[in-house]
């Protein structure tokens, strides 16, 4: 299959030539030029060994500089190949300019680099799934490098991701913006880039809205994109498009938006009270947010800031999320403000906190508890919940929610290579008020979700659970949706265990003495590419009476379990050497569980 690739590549003739159709020329021991005729197909693909650095790829055409890339060019092994979309430059000359970072004695050794015997032309990619691990029913790249989802918007019926992209390798780097639709927020399409770097910077994560009024001047009900450039700074850029977003093109008067430190990640809406655009922008070293306003996208004032000192404050703070929402059987709205931060999330690493306030156009107030301090809330206590962000003009009110389903301190480690990471599922929020008093967001599964449900492969009810773990059988390929409803005696621990004949397992357990729940990944499976990833997450269950209720989503690679309506969430990847095959349900204490069901999942 064809795919919808990157930009430009170049063409060269030197001492080694591979099939008439690339040719080598060394330069020196670091520098080498690959010449390629656009006229011998679609693509180039390139070959890539993720152990090596970066080589920074000058992309000539013409012989003028059309754009910088950076590829983990093969030395010794080819670990797979990325393809660089030649169909733009046919009829002209393209050449790349390679500059490697390997240490090499003489051009003779820097020729023996596997990398410049397998470049290869091809009218096609191969991105059929190679990956033990990839998801069945999450989203995905096709392939090579996946981060923050970004610029999100829903429009006539199709709801709209853009994601942090590298197209080029499966680790951080080329930073674009990804784009895949879906009309249920169960299937995905994969769509062509969206934002491609450019001389201002690589791409960083931002926002989209629809420009109802045409406000920005990039016509009536554009879709406009307001994202960070980054280079040796970071500035705030805008791009349009009016096309549904399926292309954008960027503004002639970029930047719009400078300050003199660090700032990324800005969140806009439209405000029709004023008639004016409000901009949230992480102050992403001073952990604060900052806060604008706009008639036109274009020109921005300060209003206000909020954050320091307050919430954790451990690491950089990113990707903000501003929006109100009512308070569950109270008539009244409260404001909430998702703040990203990377470190310092509750179980190390990077996770999603956030605030309920009020907004008053300018800048925000946190709540307080009675002794006038601002407590830190989190969205997500697993440890693979990051960069969650919602999507705009979502319809009937919904403020439908996505995230980055790994954690900065191994997402380049885990063991996949033709992709990285995955999103979790969307998630609706809402705030309720819990029995201390506070109001909390709680996140539930969107409803399209229910259209994964396929048959029961094990239902029981209204049976006790002791010491002694009663087992079900699940899905042979492990994938399923369990749902169960259960009333803990006091002081009981119960634990749903799911396991596999190679002796994998994760546990999750709820606490009645302490109303917690949690999740065990000790002993999950895959762990030896980082220390830090065997883990214990938990986190309090909100339970409201006496009767307890989980849905728990088992993927591939993933396990997110909701609790009492997502006013708990715990989102864990795991890594099991074969499917979990078997639920085991226990109790220290005989406890009752009024319903369980395990779901397979229609795919």
């Amino acid at each position: 299959m064809k795919i919808a690739a990157p930009i430009a590549i170049a063409a060269l003739m030197p001492a080694l030539a591979l099939a008439g159709e690339v040719k080598v020329e060394h330069l020196g021991t670091n520098n080498t030029l690959v010449r390629v005729s656009p006229e011998a197909g679609e693509l180039l693909l390139m070959p890539v060994q993720e152990s090596n650095d970066d080589a920074r790829i000058n992309v000539l055409v013409d012989g003028k500089l059309d754009r910088t890339m950076y590829v983990r060019l093969a030395k010794s092994k080819v670990d797979y190949s990325v393809p660089f979309d030649l169909t733009p430059y046919k009829g002209h000359d393209v050449v790349l300019d390679i500059v490697t970072e390997q240490n090499r004695s003489s051009v003779r050794e820097a020729k023996d680099d596997v990398c410049w015997r397998n470049f290869t032309v091809s009218d096609t990619f191969d991105t059929t799934n190679r990956e033990k691990y990839r998801p069945a029913y999450h989203h995905t790249p096709a392939y090579g490098w996946m981060n923050d989802p970004n610029g999100m918007f829903y429009a006539d019926g199709v709801w709209h991701l853009y994601y942090q992209y590298n197209p080029f390798g499966s680790k951080w780097q080329n930073m674009t913006w990804g784009h895949s639709t879906s009309t249920d927020l169960v299937h995905w399409k994969h769509e062509p880039i969206a934002i491609e770097p450019d001389g201002i910077g690589t791409i960083f994560s931002g926002s989209a809205a629809i420009d109802s009024t045409g406000s920005a001047g990039f016509g009536k009900n554009a879709v406009v994109a307001m994202y960070t450039s980054a280079s040796r700074s970071q500035m705030q850029s805008l791009a349009a498009s009016n096309d549904g977003g399926m292309s954008f093109t960027k503004f002639n008067g970029n930047p719009v938006l400078t300050l003199e430190s660090e700032a990324r990640d800005p969140n806009f809406f439209f405000d029709p009270a004023t008639g004016e655009w409000k901009l949230v922008l992480a102050h992403a070293l001073d952990h604060e947010m900052l806060f604008f306003t706009s008639p036109d996208l274009k020109t921005w004032t300060l209003t206000g800031s909020f954050g320091k000192g307050i919430g954790a404050q451990d690491g950089v703070w990113e990707c903000p999320d501003l929006f109100r929402l009512p308070v569950d059987g109270t008539g009244t709205q409260k404001w909430v403000l998702l703040c990203n931060i990377n470190p310092g999330g509750p179980f190390g690493g990077s996770a999603t906190q956030y605030f309920i306030g009020e907004f008053d156009g300018k800048t925000f107030r946190a709540d307080t508890l009675a002794d006038g301090t601002i407590p830190t809330k989190w969205l997500d206590y697993g440890k693979d919940h990051y960069a969650t962000v919602t999507w705009s003009d979502a319809p009937e009110g919904r403020r439908t929610a996505i995230g980055w389903m790994s954690n900065w301190q191994y997402a380049a480690e885990v063991p996949t290579m033709q992709y990285r990471s995955a999103n979790t599922l969307p998630r609706e929020i809402s705030l309720f008020t819990a029995p201390d008093g506070q109001i909390y967001a709680a996140s539930e599964p969107s409803p399209e979700l229910l259209a994964l449900r396929g048959k029961a492969v094990a239902k029981a009810s209204g049976f006790s659970a002791g010491k002694s773990a009663r087992d079900f059988a699940m899905p042979a390929n492990g994938l399923c949706e369990i749902e169960s409803t259960l009333t803990p005696a006091k002081d009981a621990v119960i634990t749903f265990t799911l396991s596999n004949s190679k002796g994998n397992k994760v546990s999750i357990s709820y606490n009645q003495s302490d109303d917690k729940l949690a999740v065990d990944r000790t002993a999950s499976g895959e762990s030896s590419f980082i220390e830090e990833f065997p883990a214990v997450t938990a986190g309090p269950a909100f339970t409201a009476g006496k009767e307890l209720s989980l849905r728990v989503f088992v993927d591939r690679s993933s396990i997110e379990v909701f609790a009492n309506g997502g006013r708990l969430v715990l989102t864990n990847i795991v890594f099991p050497e074969e499917p979990y095959t078997t639920l085991s349900v226990s109790s220290t204490v005989k406890s009752k569980i009024n319903s369980l069901k395990v779901y397979d999942i229609n795919i």
